[in-house]
């Protein structure tokens, strides 16, 4: 198969699936289809992007053969998509969480392997290369072990999303607030980082975003280990700014995504001294994921996140809903 020719549906044309369609489009290496059940969404973005095939069936789009399925669908719905789309023969990326419940979760990583299938989840910050420098850095021991990781993030989730209160957002069933929706990312990224999350407590509500009762607003503890992890994070400030600080035994590493950059610190009193700068459309991660995963199904590389990285993500999804629900530390299994 020519490198420029894989066949890509993409299962969901809301903003994320419409976001997939572009940036896969925009890796000049795929034909993309669209399987979406709302007429007017199927057909504006089967327009905008002049895709080759549409459809409102799953069945019916599978039986045209995609050699990749992007599900796009709300978290509820990705296991038994994914079990369809695997028995179909075709390779999956599920974008996150992977599911709101680890119902199925084994069975579906069990078909892939017998399938020998690739699949993996969207957790687009490991699509970073600044994160990836950092990951490295810290894995290489160059500033000795990790001992406190810091992350702070908000943004006004209704500029980016106007549509919130019409989607899965509203609901934690199907993959909506603050910890499903947004804060797992950044649990993904430090677990990417510095190691698995063994126990959390976290105290989230519902403060400010109109129209939805979904906690929008979270201050977590963790331990990842003997690393002892905080996040801060709301969906309704005006900045939209990211700050994830590592702070190792000879040294602290520190990303700043709303200032594009990095920075290391080693000695007392120092101002950081930045590493790099980099400059990210809002679509350049998704594009760069998009040829990692088409790099994955030709067999040049692993998947970014695998199904077994995002069910431990999803261990600790669950772990802060009940920890917040609770007010108690939750411990995070292991297999």
């Amino acid at each position: 198969m020519s490198e420029s020719n894989h066949r890509v549906l993409v299962v969901g044309g809301g903003s994320i699936g419409e976001r997939h369609v572009r940036c896969f489009q925009k890796t000049g290496r795929a034909e993309l289809m669209l399987c979406e059940i709302d007429a007017a969404t199927r057909g504006r973005v089967g327009e905008t992007y002049g895709l080759s095939f549409t459809s409102d069936d799953l069945t019916a789009a599978l039986a045209e053969r995609p050699d990749l399925v992007v599900v796009c669908t709300p978290a509820h719905l990705h296991i038994s998509q994914g079990r369809q789309v695997a028995e179909a023969g075709a390779h999956l990326l599920l974008e996150k969480p992977l599911s709101v419940s680890e119902e199925g979760v084994a069975e579906l990583i069990s078909l892939i392997a017998d399938r020998e299938l690739y699949a993996g989840v969207a957790y687009v910050y490991r699509a970073h290369p600044v994160l990836g420098e950092i990951r490295e850095t810290v894995r290489s021991n160059r500033f000795g072990r990790p001992l406190q990781v810091s992350v702070q993030s908000g943004q006004h989730f209704p500029h980016y999303r106007p549509a919130y209160r019409e989607t899965y957002y509203t609901r934690h069933e199907t993959g909506g607030g603050a910890i499903q929706d947004a804060l797992t990312h950044l649990v993904n990224a430090v677990e990417w980082i510095v190691g698995r999350t063994t126990a959390v407590a976290a105290d989230a509500a519902h403060l400010l975003l109109d129209g939805v009762d979904v906690e929008d607003t979270v201050n977590a503890l963790a331990r990842n280990g003997d690393v002892m992890t905080s996040y801060s994070m709301n969906q309704h400030q005006a900045a939209n700014e990211t700050r994830i600080s590592v702070v190792c035994e000879n040294g602290t590493l520190l990303y700043e995504g709303h200032r594009h950059r990095w920075a290391i610190a080693t000695e007392p009193g120092e101002e950081w001294r930045e590493q790099s700068r980099f400059e990210f459309e809002r679509d350049d991660l998704f594009v760069i994921q998009a040829n990692q995963t088409l790099d994955a199904i030709e067999g040049k590389m692993k998947a970014a996140c695998t199904l077994d990285e995002a069910r431990q993500t999803l261990r600790v999804n669950r772990a802060l809903l009940t920890a917040a629900r609770d007010r108690c530390w939750v411990e995070i299994p292991s297999d």
